[in-house]
């Protein structure tokens, strides 16, 4: 099977994605993104984060999910970056940028009928 081209996301989703990793680099203590690229560990250069955040570039979701546990998996980093990393991930999940949703409802169209069988003592 042939590979599609991805659909393109909407510039207020890409924009939205890119919020959501500015605000957990803010949590996490990163006041500049140069700072964040500079840590250890981080997963992504200054160029390609500064991209994400703009909305100019969507990150896959295995990049999204790398830069969240850099930015709040650190066990330095307080509870409230821990609590917006989980909301990050969820509201990701939930946008149609990664297609979560979509597959959601195609899983659901898929589902057999519930057989109800026979009761017994009926």
């Amino acid at each position: 099977m042939a590979r599609k081209k991805r659909e393109p996301v909407p510039a207020d989703t890409a924009r939205h994605i890119g919020g959501l990793l500015r605000g957990l680099r803010k949590a996490a203590g990163f006041r500049a993104v140069r700072d964040a690229a500079a840590a250890d560990g981080c997963p992504a250069a200054q160029q390609t984060i500064y991209a994400y955040e703009r909305g100019g570039l969507l990150p896959s979701l295995p990049q999204f999910l790398e830069l969240v546990e850099f930015y709040v998996g650190s066990d330095g980093v307080g509870e409230d970056a821990r609590l917006r990393g989980v909301a990050a991930i969820h509201a990701a999940l939930s946008s149609p940028a990664y297609h979560v949703p979509q597959a959601q409802e195609l899983a659901a169209r898929l589902q057999p009928p519930v057989d109800r069988g026979r009761r017994r003592g009926r």
